[in-house]
């Protein structure tokens, strides 16, 4: 398994105040756009034949027919007319190519006719989370590869040093390479989340305030995306694991059930950032409560201070104030002046000490 790394929130400006950015979802085929790319590798023998567009949809039908040829079909961001082609060559029952180009699925594995349609999701924290849609198909002596361009798959650490020493050991083998490359992916993705509940709570902490609270929801609704996109996966790998497949060497359960092994910790990991966010929530609440509290309290001493002022002075009123500055009155009201603006200042003394000032 690839190292875990600890990544930095991308999002950290969020609670800046600007509009929140909703979860996107993005899917393979694309219906209005032009064409995409289809990238055949196929092992023959012991070499690696690779084609690309209409010369591999041509070569498919003869390298799916060569003795002991092991066949990868990549396909980015194809147009509906590609997938329609690409489904033809392969002889995919009608099915698996309408939920393809559907998209909106949810993590899932059917076999249908012997064939065995996997989906997952490739997760992206851009201006929030990004969730793009990975169908793979795994038939007799070859997988096929459905996705956008946000996700190369020749760049996952299995492949990194190529495609032949993966592919030679059949498409099965290629399944679960390209499985727990995206499944690693979940755990720097699922560490980001966590460095922003941290940043979260810290601001709760410091200032809870309106921007804070909107980050908070704004959190929750991603680790519920997160949630709806990973958590069935679990359950994808555990009917691998456990079904009988027969287009899957027994020698690569081990591999499965090691994908499995992550997808529990990376469950239990995402279940825990989920009570974080609620109580962090909680803790926005007691925040507000307590300043709430803090502010009643400042007004109630200064209320006291202004109070015994108030009684004094109205006992004397406007007439006597006046007729002292004219200096008509005795001293005896300045003395009860005195006095009372000492009083009112160890009062303002004793309020400070208990903090209520």
């Amino acid at each position: 398994m690839a190292k875990r790394t600890r990544a930095t929130p991308r999002r950290a400006d969020a609670r800046a105040g600007r509009a929140v950015s909703p979860v996107a979802r993005r899917h393979a085929t694309t219906p209005e756009a032009g064409p995409g790319t289809i990238r055949v590798s196929a092992m023959v023998g012991e070499s690696l034949h690779e084609s690309t567009d209409d010369e591999a949809l041509q070569a498919l039908p003869d390298l799916l027919r060569a003795t002991g040829a092991g066949v990868w079909i990549d396909v980015t961001a194809p147009s509906q007319a590609q997938m329609a082609e690409v489904g033809a060559a392969l002889g995919l029952h009608p099915l698996i190519v309408e939920d393809v180009l559907e998209g909106n699925q949810r993590a899932k594995l059917e076999v249908t006719d012997g064939v065995v349609h996997l989906v997952l999701f490739h997760l992206l924290y851009d201006e929030g989370v990004v969730a793009s849609e990975l169908d793979m198909v795994l038939g007799l002596g070859y997988l096929l590869t459905v996705h956008d361009g946000g996700w190369d798959p020749r760049t996952s650490h299995h492949l990194g040093v190529g495609t032949t020493a993966i592919l030679q050991h059949g498409p099965d083998h290629l399944l679960w390479a390209l499985c727990d490359d995206i499944v690693d992916g979940y755990f720097p993705f699922a560490d980001q989340l966590g460095d922003a509940i941290d940043q979260v709570q810290d601001e709760v902490f410091a200032k809870a305030t309106p921007e804070t609270l909107e980050r908070v929801f704004e959190l929750k609704r991603e680790l519920i995306e997160v949630r709806r996109s990973i958590s069935p996966v679990r359950e994808v790998f555990n009917q691998l694991t456990n079904r009988d497949m027969p287009l899957i060497d027994d020698d690569e359960i081990v591999y499965f059930r090691d994908v499995y092994d992550h997808l529990i910790r990376l469950t239990d990991e995402l279940d825990t950032y989920r009570e974080l966010a609620a109580a962090t929530l909680d803790v926005y609440l007691t925040q507000v409560n307590n300043n709430l509290s803090a502010i009643m309290k400042r007004l109630t001493g200064v209320t006291v201070i202004l109070a015994g002022i108030g009684a004094v002075a109205g006992i004397f009123g406007m007439s006597e104030a006046n007729a002292a500055i004219g200096g008509g009155e005795a001293g005896g009201f300045w003395a009860v002046t005195g006095m009372v603006t000492v009083a009112a200042g160890a009062g303002l003394v004793f309020l400070r000490r208990i903090d209520w000032i």
